[in-house]
């Protein structure tokens, strides 16, 4: 029996990834609950940040974009800058592209995986108790496991554990971060009946992006927006894994960064108290009910107190926090900054170890962290895989 690929990840990486290998004829065996962390990890109400164009997953063949969807469903067309994406829809989006073309995925969960000792490939265990040989792995996971808080912050629930928000209503509620996650569980858990106040760090850090008939046009185009620097990063992000480390980190942090969708403007403002603070020093927790330690701008401390508190300070790829990786495995990886270094076709320092999504930022850039960068990803994994594999 041909041993097959193994994709970790059912998200919209990992499905498309699934998609074109087989396409390629390869067989694939797919893990993961379908859009997980878009399903389970995201707050109740959510809206999509990206536009449309940007939200598709890539397929190996016409007929699977968010607007085929769209209209093979009866949903609401969603095509232009301007139409806005409920999270649920793109959920519903998912699980249709998996139904078409990823049929088998098993929900099972990877629990290991390892070199094997006696033969080529890598040894998989599952958490139904199987253990197989597979001669290529992808690692798809996406954001799991990668929900970052600061050692200042750590008594505090990340933003990723609170999917409802209306468990918040006749409450105090203080929200750290001033991205757009930040901002909209701000914004929503206002609407389900909180008070709310956002706590940033640094002065005129709570700013929302132009609406698309704002931007101006004589900037090339992308999917995020009209910006130089996001048309290079869109189009040629093959070359920015040659970049030194130092200006890939830079870039993959600083560009694309905290900044909130401009259909949040109105949801938010007037809504939402905004605390902009020097530096949060400290959080704890007494009797259930939290407390942070800010230094204002003028260098006093102040405490600030309410019933809950959230960190929705994003999330921090690191390998360390993919425990299905075995100990001999993870030491043959390099990295840079805890992330994995990639070559040509999404590989990794270990042959037949790929990483996509998310977890190929620091290597391809910041398209990486959005749907639409399964264009890109997608096809050249496989056929690198298909290539040296197949």
């Amino acid at each position: 029996m041909i041993p097959p690929v193994a994709v970790i990840g059912a998200g919209p990486y990992g499905l498309s990834t699934a998609a074109h290998l087989q396409a390629h004829g390869l067989p694939v065996r797919v893990f993961g609950e379908p859009m997980e962390n878009w399903r389970a990890h995201m707050p109740v109400g959510m809206i999509l940040k990206s536009t449309p164009a940007a939200s598709t997953i890539d397929a190996p063949r016409r007929g699977h974009t968010l607007g085929d969807f769209c209209a093979a469903t009866g949903t609401e067309r969603l095509v232009r800058d301007e139409d806005l994406i409920p999270a649920d829809v793109f959920v519903a989006y998912g699980d249709w592209f998996r139904r078409g073309l990823v049929p088998g995925l098993e929900s099972a969960r990877v629990v290991s995986v390892g070199r094997s000792d006696n033969r080529p490939g890598f040894e998989l265990g599952l958490d139904s108790g199987e253990r197989f040989t597979a001669r290529a792995v992808v690692v798809a996971t996406g954001l799991s496991g990668l929900a970052h808080v600061p050692p200042e912050l750590a008594p505090l629930p990340h933003s990723a554990h609170h999917h409802d928000l209306s468990r918040f209503a006749g409450k105090e509620l203080l929200v750290i971060g001033a991205g757009q996650s930040a901002l909209e569980t701000a914004a929503l858990a206002a609407e389900a009946g909180a008070s709310v106040r956002v706590v940033a760090r640094g002065r005129g850090r709570v700013r929302f992006g132009a609406p698309p008939w704002e931007q101006p046009r004589w900037r090339p185009g992308t999917p995020f927006g009209r910006a130089w620097s996001l048309y290079a990063l869109t189009c040629w992000p093959h070359q920015y894994r040659r970049l030194p480390p130092h200006v890939r980190h830079f870039l993959a942090r600083r560009v694309l960064g905290p900044l909130g969708a401009w259909w949040l403007r109105e949801r938010f403002e007037g809504k939402v108290a905004v605390r902009e603070v020097a530096a949060v020093e400290a959080a704890h927790v007494s009797g259930g009910a939290p407390a942070l330690t800010v230094r204002t701008h003028d260098g006093r401390r102040q405490e600030l107190t309410a019933d809950h508190a959230i960190a929705a300070t994003g999330y921090r790829v690191d390998l360390a926090a993919l425990p299905f990786l075995d100990d001999g495995l993870r030491a043959r990886i390099t990295v840079s900054r805890g992330t994995p270094r990639l070559g040509a076709g999404y590989v990794s320092s270990v042959p037949g170890l790929y990483f996509t999504g998310v977890l190929s930022g620091s290597s391809y850039g910041p398209l990486m962290r959005f749907v639409c960068g399964t264009a890109f990803a997608s096809p050249r994994l496989a056929r690198h895989l298909a290539a040296t594999h197949g």
